[in-house]
């Protein structure tokens, strides 16, 4: 009578475990089922606009007010709305003139955040702290309240209306290019310091022959990063740079409110030519990007 209860009780409690394990399982299927629809609705939420901006763009102006925004264009091959926006919308001065800032703006800002991570890591002086927490400071303060004192500085300077304006605004560099490049050099011994100087280096040699070679993956992570932010940069293009021979590729696009402002089929043409090459860039170096941050968090 004993063996039989216990037998019994064992096959209970074996069935109530299968049972509770079917029910995790259960539960796991459902959190996961949760998870993937989530990220799908996520995705179609974020894909939809730019589905519709490329749908749109290849639309002639009576397909665009005869059919729907999902209905797709008869003709695939239709650029005839990009070389619209391309010739009539001035984008030609527009890349220049983005090109040309662009390329100033990065180098400046590798130099410059560079040596100011060169010198907050590699030397003591009175009041480290302070300016390293200054720099945290200045990052708390939004630059809209700002806007004042420096629009009278650049006006000061003679700068307004130029692209000088924007590369000397844009030469400096912020927290996030100081912290990528301090995590890096960070990651470097300084035991390769005193090599170079008993081989009779000086600080500067050191810098820029030991130090800013081995800094390419926070430069190649700087460039992705303050490249994006000065291409799609709009306020400050707008503010000191208005006229249009002067125009970047961002007020460049703006400016098609005015001749094309019912046009939707040419705005979305024009918003594609601006997206494709930063697109194209991020997805080939998009790499950079993850391994810059990661290594310089965890090195």
């Amino acid at each position: 009578m004993t063996t039989t209860i216990s037998r019994t009780s064992r096959s209970d409690s074996s069935i109530s475990a299968r049972d509770g394990q079917g029910s995790h399982l259960t539960k796991r299927r459902w959190a996961v089922l949760v998870k993937y629809a989530s990220l799908i609705v996520a995705c179609a939420v974020t894909l939809l606009p730019l589905v519709v901006l490329v749908i749109t763009a290849f639309k002639t102006k009576k397909e665009l007010a005869t059919t729907g925004p999902l209905d797709l264009p008869a003709n695939w091959l239709n650029f005839s709305n990009f070389v619209t926006a391309f010739t009539d919308g001035n984008m030609a001065v527009g890349f220049a003139n983005t090109t040309f800032v662009l390329v100033i703006s990065l180098v400046g800002t590798i130099l410059i955040g560079s040596m100011t991570a060169y010198a907050i890591d590699r030397f003591e002086f009175r009041f480290k702290k302070v300016v390293v927490a200054l720099f945290l400071v200045a990052t708390l303060v939004p630059g809209v309240t700002t806007q004042v004192a420096t629009f009278q500085i650049v006006s000061g300077l003679g700068l307004y209306d130029s692209l000088w304006a924007l590369i000397a605004l844009n030469l400096g560099t912020d927290i996030i290019s100081i912290y990528i490049f301090v995590q890096f050099m960070q990651s470097i011994p300084k035991d390769v310091d005193e090599a170079a100087m008993l081989d009779g280096a000086n600080k500067f040699v050191i810098y820029w022959r030991v130090i800013l070679p081995l800094l390419k993956p926070a430069i190649a992570t700087v460039i992705i990063i303050k490249g994006i932010a000065i291409y799609n940069e709009f306020y400050q293009a707008f503010l000191y740079a208005p006229s249009d021979e002067n125009a970047m590729i961002s007020t460049a696009l703006f400016r098609f409110k005015g001749p094309f402002g019912s046009q939707w089929e040419i705005i979305s043409a024009g918003a594609l030519i601006v997206i494709i090459p930063t697109l194209i860039i991020f997805l080939i170096l998009q790499r950079f990007i993850y391994n810059g941050f990661t290594q310089g968090a965890t090195k």
